[in-house]
């Protein structure tokens, strides 16, 4: 599975991506302290990324970049645009409900481009895949129902998440296909910056402000586009030239645990026996979901 590298760094490298991408939330909870409206965090923290990846990818993949056939430049900016669409669904869903359900409900992400493979490309799901597929729906309606129970607003923070995970999905089916030809840099660097401009315009139309706050508020977007963002996404991004994806897939799903972790002790956020049992299942889903396909991807000597 591994391509020379020792199992070790693997492992310390998977630990810190998790680690980086678990602090997302919580960041995100300081900078709404901060008065920052959760579409001008998510727009800013696209931005501060894409200029610091931008440049290193024009001055290191300029000649790559140049070479994008149409047909790529249109995957690409569909790509970046359902990404762009997943921050601002799933950061909004924070200022609903909680960070443990959001967190949950928005890590559905594979199991929709499960149904996407079903319903679009007519790939029929195995049956363990399937299995996997309905317990975590169930999860989903459990974390909803249990919110619905303490407001109306914990509700449409839960569409909110479980919007953000469709949204992922699409960006994940789209971005099969342009990764398979070209780098990693280049394929990053482009959607990021489509994705900026998705959050640019949300903003605009909503009109969000984006200047005024605080120096700490700043410093807590940038913390965002360093921490979770370039560190976390990239460390998790390269893993996957040495591990199988559904591999790095199974290990993410310790970031609800470790967010609803940092949520209880940062933020104080109670998490109910509801949200606990209904995000069991949930991941419980997943891990089905996923073992099924690294079992077939195992027996059909791929490695995805």
């Amino acid at each position: 599975m591994t391509t020379g590298v020792s199992r070790t760094r693997l492992f310390l490298s998977l630990g810190m991506g998790i680690a980086a991408v678990s602090c997302s939330s919580i960041l995100i909870r300081f900078a709404q302290v901060e008065r920052v409206p959760m579409l001008s965090i998510a727009a800013w923290r696209l931005i501060l990324a894409s200029l610091i990846l931008l440049p290193y990818a024009w001055a290191t993949r300029r000649d790559e970049i140049r070479t994008l056939s149409r047909p790529e430049v249109g995957l690409v900016a569909a790509s970046g645009i359902f990404l762009g669409l997943h921050f601002a669904t799933w950061i909004a869903s924070l200022g609903y409900t909680s960070v443990a359900s959001s967190v949950v409900l928005v890590s559905m992400g594979p199991l929709f481009v499960g149904l996407g493979s079903w319903v679009l490309l007519r790939e029929r799901p195995s049956w363990p895949l399937a299995v996997g597929i309905l317990l975590a729906a169930v999860g989903s309606v459990v974390i909803s129902w249990g919110d619905l129970r303490q407001g109306r607003d914990q509700l449409v923070g839960d569409v909110l998440a479980l919007a953000g995970a469709v949204m992922m999905a699409g960006y994940l089916m789209i971005g099969r296909k342009v990764r398979a030809r070209r780098s990693l840099v280049t394929y990053i660097a482009l959607v990021y910056g489509v994705a900026m401009l998705t959050l640019v315009i949300i903003v605009a139309v909503g009109r969000q402000p984006m200047l005024g706050f605080s120096p700490t508020a700043y410093g807590l977007m940038l913390a965002l586009a360093l921490i979770p963002q370039l560190i976390g996404h990239s460390t998790l991004n390269w893993a996957l030239g040495h591990l199988s994806a559904t591999y790095v897939s199974i290990v993410t799903l310790a970031e609800p645990v470790a967010s609803g972790l940092l949520a209880y002790l940062f933020l104080g956020e109670a998490v109910t026996l509801v949200t606990v049992g209904g995000g069991l299942l949930v991941l419980i889903g997943i891990y089905i979901a996923s073992g099924a396909e690294l079992g077939s991807n195992r027996r059909g000597g791929r490695k995805v």
